[in-house]
């Protein structure tokens, strides 16, 4: 529907019932009895205006404001003013005087368009010829189809003649317009949009004839927009036959071609019964030239008229008249490759206005409409203007203009629009149109709570933002405080002017400053470009802290720390030393591997303190998130620099010492790789301009000292390990932890305890203990947490001891202790309220509820090797060795594992009797891998290989099935230094030899019995000191490594290198009798079955 304006008020003239169509300039009449009212009142003062003159005045149908003000009269509730006696005899004369007058303009109009004259005025879009003009009351606009202003008469006539525009009843052939989205309705204008040049065109002659009439249908698929039905099948069937009222060129637009909008008035409801396709010329004629839509020609009065007008719909405003139109009424279309349809009008099946189911739909639908108009102004229009226009009575005499209405105003699906306009039933179609208003109603009240629920925030915010910027001017004013956002910037200059900025990091910090004091506090960039320009001014840009290059201070200090360490502290001294010499040193990359417990973080700690820099931690265990490491983009919510440029800011310099912890157990994710990200952070070539996500600025990271953290190597990524300088941690041996223990481990369980002034001792024999039976781990982790729990034992024994009387709580407590005890306690006994509750939580809390109580003289407490399993509890390790007499078979080796070295035994027995059908086989256990199993293989081949050549004779691995086995099968074994260890315990299986058991022996066995390096030297000799060997076999190879052990490793353990496996037998086997192995122990079967026993070959 289009939108009513009001027209402006000339004369005082009151309700005054004619209004004029914006586009055809014909007058309509809203009724009968209304005209006359009309007429009857304003006859004396018609008669006074001139031609050229329109009469103008509020219309009842306009949306003028003062008709929502009168009292009792709602949308559909428009009074007449009844008629005096008079009035209505004069004006029955004067209507029958003006029906004579129309009945002469409607023959003449007839007359000129049978004649077909090309001279005459161009007909009118309402498809009715130019009648002469006639004398009406009344001064008004030329009406539609009365010819040009001043054809009909003189200037001294009164007026002209007022003539209803007529429509055929009868029109079998018209041109299709496809409509998407949503039907037309009859009486209600729709404006369409036409693409099309031809069908541009057509309508413009269509018009210039005097024959502007289509039929719209409904595309069936929504997503379809074409101007030219191409098949029937594609539109419903049902559609509107329309006057096209108005046209318009539209220009051509980059991704459209030009075109036409056209206003579209429905009469009635047709049906499609035939399509009629496009004849040959009409194609000759597509294939030619396009035609350009031209603007519509305005008759000769339209431009001698003055005054505002509107735009009209009203149904009831048009008469239908039967005129018999000629077939070839349409015969020019066929030029054009548009669509002819064959039509039928449809007609609505009788109703019983009395019926109660349509009067009470229609009622509810009349209610809609009300609940409606409250809600959307726009639809308030709409339904004033039609409730006032379309009728004079009761609404609900007209039920199937009601419901075409009330879809035509909803925005319902196109399908049961579509129903609506295909219901000829009037019951039906009231009960559908009511569906359909009920959703509109649905969505407007969803709409209506949104627009309130948004106006409240809003409002709400606009309040606080008033009364907030009320109270910032006011403490202005007062001198309180000056304006925020000028302190602020004030603030960042005077911390960015301290710092010593790099050239390209002064820009950036200068532009976010700008950018901060022309945003509003109030927008959300504002916090952004604060908290970046604090991180920026957060960093330490050129401060340094001064470091301490004192050798003996370095030793000191780490002496004071940790017992042992040599090459750390070595490396460490030398760090130092070049510092000293060129007064500065550059960041260096160390990396600590060895097993847990052995001082890897702790030794981190003490070069800080050694160095006098700040010393910041952080681990990277399982980190799956490359943003820990470079920081979040500023754009997400909550970003965060990196754990980098976070250290930067707590230590306040240029050159701390970061600890990156556990860094060969960093993840990957879906988030990135960290390990990658830390290439540029430990690369010394790259680090000097790190590029932080968050920070977006190059940072100077060349004067970190970074310490990276590692239990084993082989999880970090090569190019990693390559920028990392490794300095290996090996286990201590029992001398160590003794010293440890003595020195760092039991003093500091001793103060934690509570005992550090009361006489507790902890022997040297208690801890040689600990160490043997408790705790043979390589590092001291573990026995610093049997330490503590001795302490912690014997704190509970003294105070179980003593009791109340000797260490009485009342003096522990102080008195703000005891004050707030009693409170706890009268809280817990009584329920009081909740405010009483809340101060009594208040006073519970105090700084130092407590005291140290100390332990009296007179107590004495020794821990010693006999006492201390009623500590600590029974040994867990009862003997130096799993074998004390090894048998044969049963060989030691050594491993190297992430907990340091251990000692691992290779067991082999002989599965069943050697007989001469009895076929070899070897069987492996103990969760060996895959590098180990091949070993196995290696040393049974060379095993037997090695028996074949030195004693022949001997057929016991030809024959024998063995079983090996490495105990301790819950733990995954791997690695190739099992070789010659595997190949002694089969040999000795086979020789029935044992091997001495405080032999040990590591080493990778070839098939030719070469023996080849092996790694963790010194964790295996650790592991066979703690172990009681006296002997270690180990590579050549290897000869640097044992060279390079200190000497209280090696104290007690004679190292034997080898080359080749027959090094390794003469040391194993020297006293071996050579008869006694060449001795062939295969049963033969007949003497077995004789009850003889016996030897022999087989």
């Amino acid at each position: 529907m289009l939108q009513r304006q009001r027209i402006p008020r000339i004369l005082a003239v009151p309700k005054s019932l004619i209004a004029l169509s914006a586009r055809s300039g014909h007058l309509r009449f809203r009724s009968t009895r209304a005209s006359l009212l009309s007429r009857h009142r304003h006859a004396q003062t018609s008669q006074s205006f001139s031609a050229n003159h329109s009469l103008q005045s509020t219309s009842y149908f306009s949306t003028h404001g003062a008709l929502e003000k009168q009292k009792g009269q709602g949308f559909f509730d428009g009074l007449v003013e009844p008629l005096s006696e008079e009035e209505r005899k004069a004006n029955i004369k004067k209507a029958e005087a003006e029906e004579q007058d129309a009945g002469k303009a409607k023959e003449a109009s007839s007359e000129k368009l049978s004649g077909k004259s090309e001279k005459g005025a161009p007909e009118s879009p309402d498809g009715k010829g130019s009648s002469a003009g006639a004398p009406a009351s009344g001064s008004a606009p030329d009406a539609p189809g009365s010819g040009s202003g001043n054809s009909g008469g003189s200037g001294g006539k009164k007026g002209r003649f007022l003539t209803r525009p007529t429509v055929p009843d009868v029109y079998p052939q018209v041109m299709a317009i496809p409509i998407a989205k949503r039907p037309l309705f009859p009486g209600f204008y729709k404006a369409i949009t036409i693409r099309d040049p031809n069908v541009a065109a057509a309508i413009i002659e269509m018009m210039k004839r005097g024959q502007p009439y289509v039929g719209a249908f409904l595309l069936k698929d929504d997503n379809s927009d074409d101007d030219v039905l191409h098949k029937a099948e594609d539109v419903h069937d049902v559609g509107v036959f329309a006057q096209v009222t108005s046209a318009f060129p539209l220009a051509a637009t980059k991704d459209e071609p030009a075109g036409l909008t056209a206003v579209l008035f429905p009469h009635r409801r047709i049906r499609l019964s035939e399509l009629i396709p496009p004849s040959p010329e009409a194609a000759k004629t597509d294939a030619g030239a396009e035609p350009t839509p031209a603007a519509i020609p305005k008759p000769e009065e339209e431009t001698t008229e003055k005054g505002d007008v509107v735009a009209s719909f009203e149904e009831s405003a048009v008469t239908e008249q039967k005129a018999e139109q000629p077939d070839p009424a349409t015969d020019f279309l066929k030029k054009y490759p548009v669509s002819l349809v064959k039509v039928e009008n449809l007609v609505e099946e009788p109703f019983d206005p009395n019926n109660q189911t349509i009067k009470a739909v229609c009622a509810e639908i009349i209610n809609v409409f009300k609940d409606l108009a409250n809600k959307s102004a726009l639809l308030r229009d709409h339904i004033s203007t039609f409730s006032i226009s379309q009728f004079t009575g009761n609404v609900a005499s007209e039920p199937a203009k009601l419901a075409d209405f009330a879809a035509a105003v909803s925005a319902g699906d196109s399908s049961e629009l579509q129903e609506v306009l295909s219901s000829l039933s009037v019951e039906d179609r009231v009960y559908k149109a009511l569906v359909v208003l009920k959703k509109e109603l649905i969505n407007v009240e969803l709409h209506d709570k949104i627009v309130r629920d948004v106006d409240t925030r809003i409002n709400k915010r606009q309040r606080e933002y008033y009364l907030s910027e009320q109270l910032k001017h006011i403490r202005r004013e007062l001198g309180l405080e000056s304006d925020g956002k000028d302190k602020l910037v004030e603030k960042f200059k005077e911390k960015g002017n301290k710092l010593a900025m790099p050239e390209a990091v002064r820009t950036v910090f200068e532009e976010e400053l700008s950018k901060l004091a022309h945003t509003e506090p109030a927008a959300s960039e504002f916090n952004v470009t604060r908290n970046y320009l604090q991180w920026l001014t957060d960093l330490p840009w050129g401060q340094r802290s001064a470091e301490n290059f004192g050798i003996e201070h370095a030793m000191t200090v780490l002496d004071e720390d940790h017992y042992g360490l040599k090459d750390v502290k070595d490396r460490i001294l030398e760090f130092i030393a070049v510092g000293k010499l060129r007064g500065s040193v550059e960041g260096k990359i160390l990396c600590f591997v060895g097993p847990p417990g052995v001082g890897k973080t702790s030794i981190g700690k003490s070069i800080a303190r050694a160095l006098n820099r700040p010393y910041y931690r952080f681990s990277v265990g399982g980190l799956t998130d490359v943003a820990e490491i470079k920081g979040h983009r500023r754009t997400y919510v909550g970003a965060l620099p990196g754990r980098v440029i976070q250290a930067l800011k707590k230590c306040k310099t240029e050159n701390p010492l970061i600890l990156i912890d556990e860094v060969d157990k960093i993840g990957r994710g879906n988030q990135g790789d960290p390990s990658s990200a830390l290439l540029e952070l430990l690369d010394p070539e790259q680090n000097g301009s790190f590029l932080d996500h968050y920070m977006d600025v190059p940072v100077d990271l060349s004067k970190v000292l970074f310490v990276c953290t590692a239990n084993l190597t082989d999880t970090i990524p090569q190019p990693l390990l390559d920028r990392m300088e490794v300095i290996r941690l090996s286990g201590y041996v029992s001398n160590e932890k003794l010293a440890i223990a003595e020195k760092y481990l039991a003093p500091n369980a001793q103060d934690l305890a509570g005992l550090k002034n009361a006489d507790v001792k902890l022997t040297k024999d208690a801890i040689e203990e600990l160490i043997k039976s408790y705790c043979r781990e390589a590092g001291v982790r573990n026995l610093k947490k049997q330490i503590e729990k001795v302490y912690r034992k014997a704190a509970l024994k003294i105070v179980q001891d003593l009791g109340e009387e000797v260490l009485p709580e009342d003096e522990a407590l102080t008195e703000e202790g005891k004050a707030a005890l009693e409170e706890s306690e009268k809280r817990s006994e009584s329920a009081e309220s909740t405010a009483s509750t809340e101060s009594a939580e208040t006073k519970e809390a105090v700084e130092k509820p407590r005291v140290a109580l100390k332990v009296p003289d007179t107590v004495h407490v020794v821990i010693d090797k006999d006492n201390l399993k009623d500590y600590v509890g029974p040994p867990i390790f009862t003997s130096d060795r799993l074998y004390d007499v090894t048998p044969p078979g049963v060989t030691m080796g050594l491993a190297w594992t992430s907990m340091g070295g251990a000692a691992m035994y290779i067991e082999s027995i002989l599965q069943s009797a050697l007989r001469c059908t009895s076929r070899p086989s070897l069987e492996i256990t103990g969760n060996l891998k895959t590098v180990m199993k091949e070993s196995s293989s290696i040393a049974y081949s060379f095993a037997k290989s090695w028996m074949a050549k030195e004693f022949p004779e001997n057929h016991f691995l030809e024959k024998a099935k063995i079983h090996v086995h490495v105990p301790e099968g819950a733990v995954q074994k791997d690695g190739p230094s099992a070789g010659i260890t595997m190949a002694t315990s089969l040999l000795s299986l086979a020789l029935d030899t044992p091997v001495d058991p405080t032999t040990a022996m590591t080493g990778e066995l070839t098939l030719t019995g070469k023996v080849l390096r092996i790694g963790g030297l010194r964790e295996k000799t650790v592991a066979a000191r703690r172990a009681g060997c006296t002997m270690i076999i180990f590579p050549s190879d290897n000869l640097s490594d044992w060279l390079e052990l200190p000497e209280y490793i090696k104290e007690g353990i004679e190292g034997r290198p080898v080359s080749w496996y027959s090094e390794v037998f003469d040391i194993i086997f020297a006293d071996l009798d050579r008869e006694k192995a060449r001795t062939c122990n295969i049963i033969d079967d007949k003497k077995s079955s004789n009850g003889g026993n016996g030897s022999g070959e087989a």
